[in-house]
């Protein structure tokens, strides 16, 4: 169980009762791990995944378990193209008739390895679209509610390769960079209004996304990692020699969606083993 301690939780159970959190990219990874990090200390969910039947199980999975022990609980879901910004901006206004957020988890990703060199822009522009234009999209849709209520949490889920470049993956270090600044300028324009927005930057964390490069042919022979060892060299590449978990990211996702947390805005934090230092 994430949070807690040998003395037991370090949050009360009910921290999140009767806050209402958005969160996409929702039906595995870091994704999962937030959204039943969420349900476990008391939230209401709206989750956007794009595999809308990996989502259904997953939602049906959470209100088993959490609306059995609060009637009043509510679990929805939708999916979502990401790629497809029409779809997207169809989703939020689904999305804000059926709740006022109080917390918004930009998680939605994908990473794909191209050398810069002969670059498809297509790929570009997907990549782009996905990791970046729907976060602001979706910033941009459900700020206003929060301005008007003056509070309201944002994290953005982005990478160190937003502050360290990382080769063969140019556009995802540029997607990364932007996400950090756009992090950055949103907290400043909306700190007066009580509104803290931030961006966690893992580093490498034991994901099907995370296997699923490292096990690319493409990035192996680009980074000259022998097939047999890519997983052992990767995990031992982290200062820590491992690989993180998703519930590590969950944890500080909701310590910065927390009322601890309200001195916090702006930042980029790296949870990443040392890896980027």
């Amino acid at each position: 169980m994430i949070l807690e301690n040998s003395s037991g939780a370090l949050f009360a159970d009910d921290i999140f009762k009767n806050r209402n959190v958005f969160l996409s990219g929702a039906s595995r990874g870091i994704g999962r791990a937030v959204a039943l990090a969420f349900a476990r200390y008391g939230a209401n969910l709206y989750l956007v995944a794009k595999d809308a039947e990996r989502l259904k199980k997953f939602s049906e999975e959470l209100e088993s378990i959490y609306t059995s022990r609060d009637a009043s609980r509510v679990i929805r879901y939708r999916a979502c193209d990401f790629s497809q910004l029409e779809e997207v901006e169809a989703m939020l206004e689904e999305a804000k008739q059926a709740m006022s957020f109080h917390i918004v988890v930009n998680n939605a990703g994908i990473y794909q390895t191209e050398a810069l060199a002969g670059h498809s822009l297509a790929s570009w522009r997907r990549l782009f679209d996905i990791n970046l234009n729907a976060a602001m999209l979706i910033m941009s849709s459900l700020l206003p509610p929060m301005i008007e209520r003056k509070s309201g949490r944002i994290i953005n889920i982005s990478s160190i390769s937003g502050s360290k470049a990382e080769a063969w993956g140019s556009a995802y270090s540029a997607a990364k960079f932007a996400l950090n600044g756009l992090t950055q300028a949103a907290a400043l324009e909306n700190a007066r209004f009580g509104i803290t927005i931030n961006a966690v930057c893992p580093g490498w964390v034991l994901t099907d996304l995370a296997q699923e490069q490292i096990g690319s042919g493409e990035w192996q022979a680009l980074n000259g990692l022998p097939a047999d060892q890519s997983m052992e060299l990767t995990k031992l590449s982290v200062p820590q020699e491992r690989f993180l978990s998703a519930d590590e990211i969950a944890s500080t996702v909701l310590f910065l969606a927390s009322d601890q947390a309200q001195g916090i805005t702006g930042q980029a934090i790296n949870i990443c083993g040392g890896l980027s230092l």
